[in-house]
């Protein structure tokens, strides 16, 4: 007997290193290839996108005395410097509208979205005196598409120019006046969204940031300011940040959630396969000691290849069909390859029921906790409990002693 356990454990191990080779395999076809594959994804659709407020000033020219010495004598010149002169943002109104569109690139997803942005930011000449402003509009990503792409200064259209991520616009302000200035876009980006006042601790009076989403996992970046107020829509979250005078150097943001990515979830479920092996290799164990059925360490050697052949073909399938797909084709194969090898070599009647049901449960439920995040640990923790009890209850008035000497006088596990 102690010759064939030694035998089953050697199986065990060699299939478990055979594991371990495997998830390593596929972290290393996910993550060697994620910088390419993340460059891909900025070039064809946009990078994460950061919006900052516009900027208007006016040219204000300043005469200064500079000193400087000419043949060893000090002289004092007049120098005329210009300089801009920020006007006072009176008021930002802002609409955000983000849709979430994943893209999948080989054993990744990626997060992309379309936004659709709208700020109205009202701005005041305090001078007392006529002044030619300078609109400046940063745009968010210098690797991004944007359509529709409209300034207006009161309702008219600016004249601008693009330069470094910068649209530009000149118009004039009476003494007074207060200058609304529109800008919205249509783009799109991938992971994250934020608007950012600044480098530095800044005072913002009437913000007002309103963004609509189409999904219902809204997370928020570290360093961020939290919504003021939310409200559930049909299949997403309203969300608005709204102050009478702000003062922080914190931004706003909002990062789009991840869906279930199938290369690094092929690789955790590789690694914890031998969990789930030797769970079935223990009942296996028990159900043939307790019914007399004999079975021989090489059963047991097809058992494990018919296990690791669902984690290879699961490994190579996420490439080419969803995830969940893959897992039911994978798990159909694994589990006729046990049951007709089983059919064969102890009876049908063993094969589809304790062996069949065995492995759909240590096989495919355990694997299949991989898809709840957070509560795989729990699933797996309440499964091996209800194992142990089912055993224990099986098992509670066997004479472990006479059910192995009545094996061994039959010729069996020696």
């Amino acid at each position: 007997m102690g010759k064939r356990v030694a035998a089953i454990l050697f199986i065990f191990f060699c299939t478990t290193a055979a594991w371990g080779i495997l998830g390593a395999t596929i972290f290393a076809r996910t993550y060697s290839a994620d910088g390419s594959l993340r460059g891909r994804v900025h070039s064809t659709w946009g990078a994460p996108q950061v919006q900052r407020p516009p900027a208007a000033c006016w040219t204000e020219q300043i005469t200064k005395k500079v000193d400087s010495v000419e043949d060893g004598r000090k002289v004092t010149r007049n120098v005329t410097e210009k300089t801009c002169r920020s006007l006072t943002t009176v008021a930002s109104d802002i609409r955000v509208n983000l849709d979430l569109e994943y893209r999948q690139k080989g054993l990744l997803w990626f997060s992309t979205y379309r936004v659709d942005f709208s700020g109205n930011y009202t701005f005041r000449n305090d001078t007392g005196t006529p002044q030619d402003v300078r609109f400046t509009v940063d745009l968010p990503s210098a690797s991004a598409v944007y359509d529709d792409m409209t300034i207006q200064l009161n309702g008219r259209p600016l004249a601008v120019k693009v330069s470094d991520s910068k649209a530009i616009g000149y118009s004039s302000l009476e003494p007074g006046q207060a200058g609304v200035l529109r800008v919205r876009y249509r783009s799109q980006g991938v992971e994250s969204w934020r608007y950012s006042f600044g480098a530095d601790v800044t005072q913002v009076p009437n913000f007002r940031l309103q963004v609509a989403t189409n999904f219902e996992n809204v997370d928020f970046p570290d360093n961020t300011l939290s919504p003021t107020e939310k409200r559930r829509t049909g299949n997403g979250w309203t969300l608005t940040w709204a102050y009478g005078s702000l003062l922080s150097g914190f931004q706003i943001g909002i990062t789009m959630p991840e869906r279930l990515q199938p290369g690094p979830l092929a690789a955790r479920i590789s690694f914890f396969a031998p969990v789930s092996l030797l769970f079935f290799f223990f009942l296996m164990f028990i159900i043939t000691a307790l019914r007399g059925i004999d079975l021989h360490p090489m059963n047991y050697f097809f058992l494990a290849a018919a296990f690791f052949a669902f984690h290879l073909l699961l490994a190579y399938l996420v490439d080419h069909v969803s995830i969940h797909v893959a897992f039911v084709l994978s798990a159909l194969v694994s589990i006729f390859l046990v049951v007709s090898y089983l059919r064969l070599a102890v009876g049908m009647r063993f094969a589809a029921v304790e062996a069949g049901l065995t492995q759909f449960c240590f096989l495919v439920l355990f694997s299949y906790a991989f898809f709840f995040e957070g509560y795989t640990g729990l699933s797996i923790t309440v499964g091996a409990i209800v194992t142990l009890f089912v055993v224990m209850q099986m098992t509670g008035r066997i004479r472990w002693t006479e059910k192995f000497a009545a094996v061994r006088s039959q010729g069996r596990y020696v």
